[in-house]
């Protein structure tokens, strides 16, 4: 008898040691079969050992493989209780369809692939979107030219109302922003646009002539769509060699407008109006020579000069050290934009497209400014060239 005996514990033993299930703890992932599945719970049969059900909140998450589960399937679940008031194993679709998606999530920001995410909400910031149930942030300067608000003005509620139109759709994204621990997702529908558009990008190229609709006009130039679904900015210094105050006051959209590409920085277009119309600065040296008098008309003035219209095409700036301005007196209470008055043209380049100009009788002798320090006499030159490249037309 005592033989039996060490023998069938010893067979239990061998048996024991073969069974490689182990008992599932809180937190692990197991695999189960469906045996039962209905709106309220899902039942599922553990290795033929242990029964777990998944029910409530646990149930739903927005992954194909919990969607229309049929008795049969083989499905991963997340255990949340060993044991639940029926002696089962509580378990939790949610739990594994989150690290499942987290990981998909690390995959496609790893090899930057595009996701699709749905649009749940709109604030000043951006948009509130989710992949799944992973909530993430759309932020609007990573929006795609298509739905990147361009509102007149810069107004906040229309800007609002108009990313508040995109609630409830779903767009194509790239993730730039991963960080599992702190459950931050930030994502890109600029990029993943770009990267649709580098095929059309790349048929055009630097001084192309292109035609197309104005879909947007703001204070520093119009975008342009052509070629389907490309977009292009003439800045406010590139739609016509005359100067623009407000690019409003001569365009709208729908207009059809000419233009040349002049740069192209990876999916950002820039265009330019002017370089397709004659460059009135061409030959301008046999109208204006440096020392001669003439009559100018003050469009602009500014803390260190004015801008001065010579005729329809040629305009000039005459530095506040040129204009005779007493110490104390303001530059705005001694001239008044509208005024025409006697200038000295005291140098030209038509290259740049400059042209500066004195009162006469005003003119500073160079040799006697050089008592002025170094640092702001380069101050001067410096926003005197900032103002001319925004203001000079």
């Amino acid at each position: 008898m005592s033989d039996e005996k060490n023998l069938n514990q010893s067979e239990f033993a061998t048996l024991v040691k073969d069974d490689e299930f182990k008992i599932p703890q809180v937190g692990d992932t197991i695999s189960g079969k469906v045996i039962a599945s209905s709106k309220a719970e899902v039942r599922l049969d553990i290795g033929g050992r242990l029964i777990g059900v998944v029910r409530g909140r646990e149930l739903y998450f927005e992954a194909g493989e919990y969607s229309g589960l049929k008795i049969g399937d083989t499905v991963e679940a997340t255990v949340v209780d060993v044991e639940n008031e029926n002696g089962e194993l509580e378990l939790s679709f949610r739990h594994a369809g989150e690290e499942k998606t987290w990981v998909d999530l690390e995959e496609a920001f790893a090899k930057k692939s595009p996701i699709m995410v749905r649009i749940n909400a709109a604030n000043r910031g951006g948009l509130l979107v989710s992949y799944a149930q992973i909530p993430a942030f759309l932020p609007v300067s990573q929006l795609s030219p298509e739905n990147y608000p361009r509102v007149s003005g810069g107004d906040k509620a229309k800007i609002l109302e108009k990313l508040k139109s995109l609630v409830g759709t779903e767009t194509e994204v790239k993730i730039i922003t991963f960080d599992k621990k702190d459950a931050k997702l930030v994502v890109s529908e600029k990029d993943a646009w770009q990267e649709k558009q580098k095929d059309v990008i790349s048929q055009f190229k630097v001084g192309d002539t292109v035609e197309g609709r104005i879909i947007a006009v703001t204070s520093f130039g119009v975008f342009v769509n052509f070629s389907g679904n490309l977009e292009g900015l003439i800045h406010i210094s590139e739609l016509a060699w005359q100067r623009i105050e407000d690019p409003n006051e001569a365009y709208k959209v729908g207009d059809m407008i000419k233009a040349q590409i002049i740069t192209i920085e990876g999916a950002k277009i820039f265009l330019s109006a002017k370089r397709l119309l004659p460059d009135p600065w061409a030959g301008v040296e046999k109208k204006y020579v440096v020392g001669q008098t003439v009559k100018g008309t003050i469009l602009k003035i500014n803390p260190f000069g004015l801008f001065v219209e010579l005729d329809s095409d040629i305009h000039g700036l005459a530095h506040v050290s040129q204009l005779g301005v007493n110490t104390g007196e303001k530059i705005e209470d001694v001239f008044k934009i509208g005024e025409t008055l006697d200038f000295t043209i005291i140098s030209l380049d038509p290259v740049e497209h400059r042209l500066g100009l004195a009162i006469p009788g005003k003119v500073k002798d160079k040799k006697a400014s050089k008592s002025k320090s170094k640092s702001k006499e380069d101050k001067e030159k410096k926003d005197e060239a900032t103002e001319e490249k925004s203001e000079e037309a």
